[in-house]
């Protein structure tokens, strides 16, 4: 089932969201709608937040990334990417020399911004089967990772932005906030 998407403004995108356990009712379900929201909504990433549930659960898919770029674009150490579920998230290490990739948002559409970021994560989490796993991810995967990992933490890509980045586009993310805005899929909007 494709669930709403929650837009910028309403307040559990900026809530750290809750640790799970492997009894979190309709786990196997919810995982399966958070898929196939992401993949409806070409996003290739998904946060708990995203779908209105405060829960440390994401998932990620950037092999879809590399399947979609041009023969001469930048290569990527990660290349081809993973599919991954990732429950109850840890971070352990950010490390490496930061550097700048343009990123977006489901919950911010329309909006996308260079943003700096270290090339390594390494998070302690378990999976979809709550088996443990302690990991370092690189290139795109591990933007993506952070990206994401920043959502169940209650932050946002725009917090990055520099004060008078982030005031020129407040008209926009107001818009987003009040719901004057359209997207090919279901949001959801504060009252």
């Amino acid at each position: 089932m494709i669930l709403p998407i929650v837009a910028y403004g309403n307040p559990i995108l900026r809530k750290p969201a809750a640790p799970i356990t492997a009894d979190y009712p309709g786990l196997k379900e919810l995982i399966d709608d958070m898929w196939e929201t992401m993949y409806a909504s070409s996003g290739v990433g998904l946060a708990g937040p995203q779908v209105n549930k405060p829960i440390r659960l994401f998932v990620i898919d950037s092999a879809q990334i590399f399947a979609n770029m041009e023969e001469d674009d930048e290569r990527y150490p990660d290349e081809p990417g993973i599919k991954k579920v990732f429950i109850n998230a840890e971070l352990i290490d950010l490390t490496g020399e930061e550097w700048v990739y343009n990123e977006g948002c489901l919950s911010i559409p329309k909006i996308r911004e260079d943003i700096q970021r270290p090339e390594l994560i390494t998070l302690k989490y378990v999976d979809e089967n709550f088996v443990p796993h302690t990991e370092t991810f690189t290139g795109l995967t591990a933007r993506v990772i952070q990206h994401e990992y920043d959502h169940i933490d209650g932050k946002l890509f725009i917090d990055y932005l520099k004060p008078l980045k982030k005031k020129l586009l407040q008209g926009k993310l107001n818009d987003i906030s009040k719901g004057k805005i359209k997207v090919d899929y279901k949001m959801l909007f504060a009252k």
